[in-house]
């Protein structure tokens, strides 16, 4: 009977007799020879934090210069600008409200605008297209050193050196140098610029070349006289004018410099000592159109010929009078911001491109290949991959460039002429002028005050972005 209860009980699977009766809760009271409860190590215990007097000693220096270059010009130009121009009248937000009065100070709030909206980023494109370029080429190294070299000029250096590029004499600027090299493949200059008709009755205006008043026919000759060319400026190959052929079938002439350089002659007929006009080019006109055309020879004759019967005005192409090309006015009212803005981005782009590249330099490699293992070609790759994973580093730098440029003073001040400085104002260079040239420190000292609340929101940007990156 014991062992059938025994195992009634196992199939039962009942519980083991426990102790049900309530603990009486209280002290615990060790015992003799009763092993004491096991515990955990425990959170350390909490220590006030101490300022080591060492590190004090470390930071005072910074935060002495910090308080004296910074925090105290802040707060002094706050209380300042709400002063007169002497300092002695307080005149509250009067100078805030000059600010949005002033013409000056308007054209340099427009021209900041257009600094933040293209500046920093075409600085921050051209950075990436030179990081990723640098990574594909195998004198990346080198490339990476000639961009990153203007960096290492200064300013008022750089200034300097794109003010001397950006002279209008082609002669001497190297922008208008290259652009006449270019202008003169598609649009070259005439052999005799500024030449014009000896005789007016015999040939008048037609547009930026001359046509004669009068009419020929096939058989008959003309001389075209011209002068107001140097005897310097007459070709080498030119020998003495001659009398015009006599025509077979077609209509001659002759193109000669009617000026003796003895004195004397008469005006409208070639004289011996004068010389012909070479590389002239002669047109036969039928109406507005062009019939036939001929070039003069070293002494100065031409022939039209295959002429149908009919009347021809005979005309000097204005290709002969086409002036050289006098170069570019980078530096004039309407050019100097944007020109200003290349030479800017020539400083910079090396930065933008460092920067960008060590942030692709921490891209995942084995992402980029799971994108061309799936079928994507660089420029997806480029586009869907490589851009967004970069986008806080392009956002940092972006941010970091509309900082710069909303402080830009020095290239405006050394490459903007006096006559155009006042087309390329900006904000920083206004409050030089304002506080330093005109001593309105009163004005001066709101227009930097107007500065430091357009920089705050963008430092703010920065900061938060870097914290976010930090945590």
């Amino acid at each position: 009977m014991s062992g059938t209860s025994r195992d009634e009980g196992i199939l039962r699977d009942e519980p083991a007799a426990t102790d049900t009766a309530p603990r009486e809760e209280g002290p615990v009271v060790a015992t003799a020879g009763a092993a004491a409860p096991e515990t955990g190590p425990g959170p350390p215990p909490r220590r006030r934090p101490r300022i080591s007097l060492v590190a004090v000693l470390f930071l005072l220096p910074a935060l002495v210069v910090l308080g004296a270059l910074v925090v105290y010009p802040i707060f002094f130009s706050i209380g300042r600008s709400l002063f007169d121009r002497a300092g002695d009248a307080f005149v509250g937000l009067d100078n805030y409200g000059e600010i949005f009065q002033s013409s000056a100070t308007l054209t340099a709030l427009k021209n900041n605008l257009i600094w933040v909206a293209f500046a920093p980023a075409i600085v921050t494109s051209l950075g990436l297209m030179y990081a990723v370029m640098t990574e594909r080429v195998r004198w990346g190294t080198a490339f990476k050193v000639l961009i990153f070299m203007p960096m290492a000029i200064s300013f008022l250096s750089a200034g300097v050196t794109w003010r001397l590029i950006y002279e209008e004499n082609p002669d001497l600027g190297l922008a208008n140098a290259a652009a006449r090299g270019i202008v003169g493949v598609f649009r070259p200059p005439g052999e005799y610029p500024g030449a014009r008709p000896s005789d007016e009755d015999v040939l008048a205006p037609a547009g930026q070349g001359y046509a004669t008043s009068e009419t020929f026919s096939p058989g008959d000759s003309s001389t075209l006289g011209l002068v107001a060319i140097p005897p310097d400026e007459v070709p080498a190959d030119s020998v003495a004018a001659v009398q015009p052929p006599a025509p077979d079938g077609g209509i001659s002439g002759t193109v000669w410099l009617d000026f003796t350089t003895g004195g004397g002659g008469e005006s409208g007929v070639i004289d011996p000592t004068e010389s012909g006009l070479p590389g002239v080019e002669v047109q036969a006109l039928r109406g507005d159109d062009v019939v036939a055309s001929a070039t003069s020879a070293p002494n100065g004759t031409f022939v039209l010929t295959d002429l149908p019967e009919g009347s021809y005005r005979l005309a000097l192409a204005e290709s002969n009078f086409r002036e050289p090309f006098g170069g570019v006015s980078w530096l004039g009212p309407t050019l100097v911001t944007p020109s200003i803005i290349v030479s800017y981005v020539w400083i910079w782009a090396g930065f933008a491109m460092v920067v960008i590249g060590a942030g692709l330099a921490a891209i995942p490699r084995d992402v980029l290949e799971a994108a061309r293992v799936e079928g994507a070609n660089e420029w997806q790759v480029f586009r869907r991959v490589t851009v967004p994973l970069l986008a806080p580093v392009l956002a940092v730098v972006l941010v970091t460039l509309v900082i710069n440029v909303l402080k830009v003073f020095d290239l405006v001040l050394v490459i903007a002429p006096g006559s155009a400085q006042r087309s390329a104002n900006v904000i920083a260079l206004q409050m030089w002028k304002t506080g330093f040239g005109a001593r309105d420190f009163g004005l001066g000292s709101a227009l930097a005050v107007f500065l430091l609340l357009l920089v705050i929101p963008a430092m703010l940007f920065n900061i938060r972005r870097l914290r976010a990156e930090e945590g």
